[in-house]
């Protein structure tokens, strides 16, 4: 018996209220104390379970599971990540910031983009083989610009008091 389809997002003007209420409670300084240690952990099991075809952060934003190579050790590592896909370009492209919820630190799969740049993104539970592209310039402004339309990134990169790291994911041939 195949597993149940992931929950319905709400439609009209419940989800705006929801979403409302999500970016405000992401902008607050307990979410970035309380969040790191459970919501990674419950992504990466729930994509686990359904194939990646749920994550708990994808009812608020778009978000896609990142797998690098280990800077150091050489080892799959995979992160949950909001990202914000771009329908414009073809072939279909992320944008993903390196949040890490506020954290003072950048986040470890920025570093590991940075050391190893090929990955793969499960969206939606397809794998797409990518590139990290690190943006920089005009490029990250414009980027940084669009992300934070979608989620309340400045608010991360004033509390950590550090430039967030931002890449483009582009698909490469496997």
């Amino acid at each position: 018996m195949p597993p149940p389809p992931p929950p319905r997002r709400p439609d009209g003007p419940v989800r705006t209220a929801l979403l409302r209420t999500a970016r405000k409670a992401a902008a607050s300084p307990v979410f970035a104390r309380l969040a790191p240690p459970v919501l990674p952990r419950l992504d990466r099991l729930l994509h686990r379970l359904t194939g990646g075809r749920a994550q708990i952060a994808r009812w608020a934003v778009p978000s896609l599971m990142l797998t690098t190579t280990g800077q150091r050790s050489g080892a799959p590592r995979s992160a949950p990540v909001a990202c914000l896909p771009e329908r414009e370009r073809t072939p279909r492209t992320f944008l993903v910031a390196g949040s890490n919820f506020g954290r003072e630190k950048h986040p470890a799969w920025t570093g590991n983009l940075l050391a190893h740049p090929d990955a793969v993104a499960n969206h939606r539970g397809t794998d797409i083989p990518v590139r990290g592209v690190l943006l920089t310039g005009e490029e990250r402004e414009e980027a940084w610009r669009r992300l934070n339309a979608m989620w309340p990134y400045a608010s991360y990169a004033s509390r950590s008091g550090r430039e967030p790291r931002v890449f483009r994911l582009v698909p490469r041939d496997p």
